[in-house]
């Protein structure tokens, strides 16, 4: 894809300023339908976990089960989060103006972040719940809770497959949100299954933590990743230092400093950067060292990215 570009000349030197988001027809009506499948399978999981917390509070209480109108409760959350971020990700796809001129792709990342934190108050809500459970467990209805199981599964797995193609970290989110009542759905199916042929109904609180446990354990992992982008901490160490050779290896450049590596929603990374030349250039080699600078990078697929040059012996201006 190649990358729109316009230079500017200041007293410091000549910026080089190459927009991802300045395409091509093409790319911009590719950039579109990322957006219209993006919101497609968010807005999918949203009506599917939004008439499924229905099902489930009718379902929990014919059951007269703690464990089922628990999950319920949890699922009206996640399904509040969904629509959050199906939203803030429709929104996302604005272009840019001049009150926010890198766009509206940081509202994903917003949505993300809300997401995490809704995820784990609801999971701290569901130990609350569970844990207590541990000294006084309830018999539930055993077959109905079975039956409720199975639908379960079928409904938030097809969500959560619906949004394992995701790539920005708001889909990954609400995957896990997802994925969660899967893996409740999976302990209340084992825990019918039991309770059909043994008193057993401590096992329903034991498997509740367990899964709860688990998903608290990665979805921290992910809220902490958000928390890194809204800080702008560089995405990916490894990518940085590929850009950083990959700018060495241009022939005319002696030294990069003021690398800059950000990113706007977790998949989308802004680059800004200072270059110091071993000689003065004409026009002919600033050419030259334009279209270097544009074919090396476009393999990284930067959305934005700023590159001023530095004249021999001239001092930084940000120094």
């Amino acid at each position: 894809m190649k990358l729109a570009k316009s230079w500017l000349k200041t007293k410091q030197g000549i910026v080089l300023m190459t927009d991802h988001n300045l395409q091509h027809k093409h790319g911009h009506n590719h950039i579109h339908g990322h957006h219209h499948s993006v919101s497609g399978r968010i807005g999918t999981a949203f009506f599917l976990n939004f008439f499924f917390t229905i099902i489930e509070f009718i379902g929990g209480w014919l059951t007269n089960s703690t464990a089922i109108m628990a999950d319920a409760v949890h699922d009206l959350g996640d399904t509040l989060s969904i629509g959050l971020g199906w939203v803030l990700g429709k929104m996302s796809s604005k272009d840019a103006d001049k009150h926010f001129s890198y766009g509206y792709r940081r509202l994903s990342l917003l949505g993300a972040l809300i997401n995490s934190v809704v995820l784990v108050t609801g999971s701290v809500w569901v130990l609350s719940e569970a844990v207590p459970r541990l000294v006084n467990p309830e018999m539930p209805h055993a077959e109905g809770m079975f039956g409720l199981a199975i639908l379960g599964v079928v409904v938030n797995g097809y969500a959560a497959y619906k949004l394992s193609d995701g790539k920005t970290l708001n889909e990954r989110v609400l995957n896990w949100h997802l994925i969660e009542d899967v893996l409740g759905w999976v302990a209340v199916l084992i825990v019918s299954v039991v309770l059909m042929f043994v008193d057993w109904p401590i096992l329903d609180p034991l498997l509740s933590i367990a899964f709860t446990l688990f998903i608290l354990f990665n979805v921290m992992r992910t809220l902490k990743e958000t928390l890194k982008l809204f800080l702008q901490a560089t995405p990916d160490q490894e990518l940085r230092e590929q850009i950083h050779q990959q700018l060495l290896s241009v022939e005319q450049v002696a030294d990069v400093h003021h690398l800059h590596l950000w990113s706007l929603d977790g998949e989308h990374h802004v680059l800004t950067v200072h270059l110091v030349l071993n000689q003065c250039i004409d026009n002919e080699v600033q050419q030259k060292i334009k279209s270097d600078l544009a074919e090396g990078l476009k393999t990284f697929q930067l959305a934005h990215t700023t590159i001023e040059f530095e004249q021999p012996e001239e001092r930084c201006r940000d120094a």
